[in-house]
């Protein structure tokens, strides 16, 4: 089978509930199962050789994220702290103004990012919230840093607003396969997702999107998350895969871990079936022993988000990952 290659057309994707388009799959959900079963040695393999045709095996991209606009989201994503319905000790704030934006990109750059990403817990932002948030891409924009936002669902003028005021990227994630959704939240639905990621192809940003894996979900389903992100036209440029964080309080706090071995197997498949996107370790990274940080990297991952906090949830230091850089001979691109 040969890899997918990025293309300029519009988004396309497999959607739930509806017939296959009549062009097969470059990667039909039981070939990504496969890849899943491979033995551990040999999927790894295969994802060093994908990943040496198209990236430096030894540069990772370093990426910030700040909570612009923390607490008070109306979903009911049972695995996020920062909802309304449930009782996490995450208290509602008001938008971050323009100084404090521009400091903490000021400080994210000096310790070597390249990509400055703004989180908001909004359901979807009301058009006067996103004349605010031009004002801060416009901040971090001055300071030479790329741009990334993840504000919930937009309208497509949304998305040529943010476009405009020269926004590089929106996150905005699928989380987990088409059929296990409706059991991590009820407030949206798959199409809503899907809606949000037409626009912002549409207005010509690149897409941030992954999912959150150990949610109780099956092997099965992790390819079928997996199988929806690289069948995408063209496939997302950033693919942050996420590790849940059990926050007491949440529906899915105290479920059993996944296996880490389960969770590089799942960076694998992704560079595997992906072979051009940045591949990021995402949220979960600071329960991660160096070691399994390691093999993520071995098995394609090359985007970290660093800082102190990955919006409400702890993250490596900075200086921890100078640490593990250095012993791994990673540099940062």
């Amino acid at each position: 089978m040969t890899e997918a290659t990025v293309s300029s057309q519009p988004v396309h994707l497999i959607r739930p509930g509806k017939p296959a388009e009549p062009d097969a799959p470059r990667w039909p959900r039981p070939a990504v199962l496969a890849l899943f079963e491979l033995p551990f040695n040999d999927l790894l393999y295969r994802a060093q050789q994908v990943h040496r045709q198209h990236f430096d095996a030894n540069e990772v991209q370093r990426s910030t994220l700040l909570s612009i606009k923390t607490g008070g989201c109306p979903e009911d994503c049972s695995y996020c702290p920062q909802s309304v319905h449930y009782d996490t000790g995450v208290q509602a704030g008001k938008l971050l103004d323009v100084d404090e934006v521009r400091r903490a990109a000021a400080a994210a750059k000096e310790q070597g990012a390249s990509r400055f990403c703004m989180g908001a817990a909004w359901r979807a932002p009301k058009d006067r919230d996103i004349e605010k948030v031009v004002e801060l891409v416009r901040a971090v924009k001055d300071l030479g840093l790329e741009t990334c936002c993840t504000l919930g669902m937009l309208t497509d003028r949304q998305a040529r607003a943010l476009k405009e005021a020269g926004l590089d990227y929106y996150n905005h994630n699928l989380d987990t396969a088409p059929e296990a959704y409706g059991r991590i939240i009820s407030t949206r639905d798959y199409q809503d997702r899907l809606d949000t990621l037409e626009h912002v192809r549409a207005a010509g940003m690149h897409v941030c999107c992954g999912g959150i894996v150990g949610m109780g979900e099956s092997r099965e389903e992790r390819a079928g998350l997996i199988a929806q992100l690289a069948n995408m036209d063209p496939y997302p440029e950033s693919v942050p895969i996420n590790h849940l964080v059990q926050v007491e309080g949440t529906p899915l706090h105290g479920l059993d871990p996944l296996d880490p071995l389960e969770f590089v197997r799942t960076i694998a498949v992704a560079r595997i079936t992906m072979p051009t996107a940045r591949v990021r370790l995402s949220a979960g990274r600071q329960q991660m022993s160096e070691a399994v940080q390691a093999l993520c990297f071995l098995a394609g991952a090359n985007s970290i988000f660093y800082g102190d906090k990955l919006l409400t949830t702890g993250n490596p230091d900075w200086e921890r990952d100078q640490s593990l850089f250095a012993k791994l001979g990673l540099r940062s691109c």
